[in-house]
């Protein structure tokens, strides 16, 4: 497999060639892997796309409640986040002849091991909602998109940074 630059704050998802929707995701520190499960025609090398953005608001909300309660001195032990992804139909478009009323939903469970009060649970649920990922996804994103360009078989590769 050849060997691709990442440069800081970066990451490049590329198809690994290991089946059809297999990819190989790089931040230039850790490699993962992705893919479809086998119902939708993958291999299921790795988690889908969904559950890497799932894994992702887990780990920031999980993160952030330990470092909440590290600051406040909380007596946390454990922190347990348990994430399902769907879609619905606002119940006034249900009958809608559009398809793209469609909206997403993320529901979260939280499990808060730890001899906490009642207060600081309750404030660990409040700063749940206040992870960055969470926050990101709350909020509308712009996603630029560029085509960037491929060498063409006959000129030279350049030379690795």
């Amino acid at each position: 497999m050849s060997e691709i630059s990442v440069e800081p704050g970066t990451v490049v998802v590329s198809e690994s060639g290991e089946g059809v929707f297999a990819q190989r995701l790089l931040d230039g520190r850790h490699e993962l892997r992705a893919d479809e499960p086998t119902k939708a025609g993958g291999n299921d090398l790795g988690p889908g796309p969904y559950e890497l953005l799932l894994m992702a608001l887990g780990a920031c909300t999980s993160m952030t409640l330990r470092m909440y309660a590290r600051n406040k001195k909380w007596p946390l032990q454990r922190v347990t986040v348990r994430l399902k992804h769907s879609r619905y139909y606002p119940k006034d478009c249900e009958d809608c002849a559009s398809k793209s009323v469609m909206l997403d939903h993320i529901d979260r469970e939280l499990e808060i091991d730890g001899d906490l009060s009642a207060e600081q649970r309750t404030k660990l649920l409040e700063i749940a909602d206040k992870c960055p990922v969470h926050r990101t996804l709350s909020q509308p994103v712009r996603i630029a998109t560029t085509l960037r360009s491929a060498p063409a078989p006959d000129d030279p590769v350049p030379p690795a940074e």
